[in-house]
């Protein structure tokens, strides 16, 4: 999208909680009233509630807590781009070229945003985390086996850190809460056998998700819905977030997946409970046993106890 600057002033500006009218938005911004209207057109469009009131102006529905790049690289001193509109951070990521390990991408607003199996992230503006690092994992390739849980660890280290209790995992890359889905994380791998693996991790963390939000075909929750009235600053959330995933991939990269087993099964969503995975075509039932020393998924089928690397879990009819 062309230069967002102006619109994002705009945003601001009407984050205040007055009502300001075209003509004293122009007056300020030095611009026409015309000009104005046709920038509050193009926000209502990213699905960005505005009020217009006749001989009032223009007001935003509620404030929109925007990321702040300046107050983010000052707190975790790491290249980091925050970018009001992108297709996806996860693709932007994958195009760019020399990224140092532990860079990050943030955006208000993804027109492509994009979950497993190429699902879509819904991501309206301003409401959520669209987040992605890029991490350069020098064991390489079979080594990032078991990354997206201890992805899911760290997001939810964090949370718990901003005074968010009650969340649970879901195998292999989901962060639940009272059985509903708070986040969700794409790891996208690259590299050449015998070399370092190129990670850029994503992660899409309902923050304030908007009650009218169309396209997310399961049950969901948001940090606005399970906190109340206590407002967590998405700054805040990225810097905690970002803190707790360079400690857990550093111990992951000398360590592996067994400091983190025992941390797993406490929060694991499904663990002795029965479960469907399904396999493209295929499914299996059985009773969750948590996992391996790899991060693969057990089951038990009645007969044995098997281990499954890839799949999604159902609930539904696994009884």
């Amino acid at each position: 999208m062309k230069d967002f600057s102006f619109k994002l002033k705009l945003i601001q500006e009407l984050s205040k909680g007055d009502f300001c009218s075209g003509e004293q938005l122009g007056e300020h911004f030095g611009v026409s009233r015309a000009a104005i209207a046709r920038h509050i057109k193009s926000i209502q469009e990213l699905g960005i509630d505005i009020y217009s009131v006749k001989g009032k102006g223009y007001r935003l529905e509620q404030p929109l807590d925007l990321l702040d790049d300046q107050l983010l690289v000052k707190e975790l001193g790491l290249p980091i781009e925050v970018i009001p509109v992108i297709d996806s951070t996860n693709q932007h990521m994958l195009g760019q070229k020399e990224l140092q390990s532990g860079s990050v991408c943030v955006a208000e607003y993804q027109t492509q945003g994009r979950g497993r199996r190429g699902r879509e992230w819904v991501s309206p503006f301003g409401s959520n985390i669209y987040y992605s690092m890029y991490w350069r994992l020098e064991a390489g390739l079979p080594a990032a086996m078991g990354i997206s849980l201890v992805i899911g660890l760290a997001l939810v280290d964090a949370l718990e850190e901003l005074g968010i209790q009650g969340l649970k995992l879901k195998w292999p890359n989901d962060v639940y809460f009272d059985n509903k889905k708070l986040a969700g994380i794409l790891v996208e791998l690259s590299g050449q056998a015998g070399d370092a693996a190129n990670l850029v991790i994503g992660i899409g963390l309902n923050v304030s998700m908007p009650e009218h939000v169309q396209g997310i075909g399961q049950p969901w929750t948001s940090l606005k819905e399970i906190s109340g009235d206590q407002g967590i600053s998405r700054n805040e959330i990225v810097i905690a977030m970002t803190r707790k995933l360079h400690d857990a991939i550093n111990i992951y990269e000398h360590q592996g997946l067994k400091p983190f087993l025992e941390q797993w099964n406490q929060y694991d969503n499904f663990l002795e409970q029965p479960i469907k995975l399904i396999m493209g075509n295929r499914e299996v039932t059985g009773i969750c046993k948590g996992i391996d020393q790899q991060g693969a998924l057990l089951l038990d089928t009645g007969n044995q106890i098997e281990s499954f690397i890839g799949g999604e879990i159902s609930v539904r009819s696994a009884s």
